[in-house]
């Protein structure tokens, strides 16, 4: 419930006018939705953008216009989670292989390069199937994603 500009007191939502000072209230327009413009297939696209598709899924998946499409939903949930997944191989895997007397010295570099090359891959293959209009899950991620879409009904 709003209150009134002026003495603070409460005010009815749709309130001309203050009941007890009189004052003039500012309307409020409505929010708009500020991803009116996009298809679902573009919002899907954008949550598989290389290290910042996070950022888009973390939109599209607040956003009140996709709140009932499962399919938008899976793929920012999906492109989240191969972000959570570069995170790994990066902050992770990356330092604990950086001890060449552990690994042998040619391993420790591959490894982690691999990693991330695999899952930059499989961006680039997510952006391609979903270009296409093609639902893919990927093995463990789209598991995961399939499960926290079905957690929000």
């Amino acid at each position: 419930m709003p209150y009134c500009c002026q003495c603070g007191q409460k005010v009815g939502d749709r309130d001309v006018f203050c009941g007890t000072c009189g004052t003039r209230q500012p309307q409020c327009s409505p929010v708009s939705d500020y991803l009116h413009g996009i298809s679902p297939r573009t919002a899907s696209l954008l949550c598989y953008i290389p290290i910042i598709g996070w950022i888009v899924a973390i939109v599209v998946l607040a956003s009140a216009r996709f709140r009932g499409d499962t399919r938008v939903r899976f793929n920012a949930f999906q492109g989240l989670y191969l972000f959570v997944a570069w995170l790994i191989v990066d902050w992770v895997l990356s330092p604990l292989f950086s001890f060449p007397h552990l690994w042998g010295p040619s391993f420790y570099r591959i490894f982690p390069a691999l990693m991330k090359a695999a899952i930059f891959g499989a961006w680039i293959f997510m952006i391609v199937k979903t270009a296409q209009d093609e639902l893919y899950k990927l093995p463990i991620l789209g598991e995961l994603a399939e499960k926290s879409v079905s957690e929000q009904r």
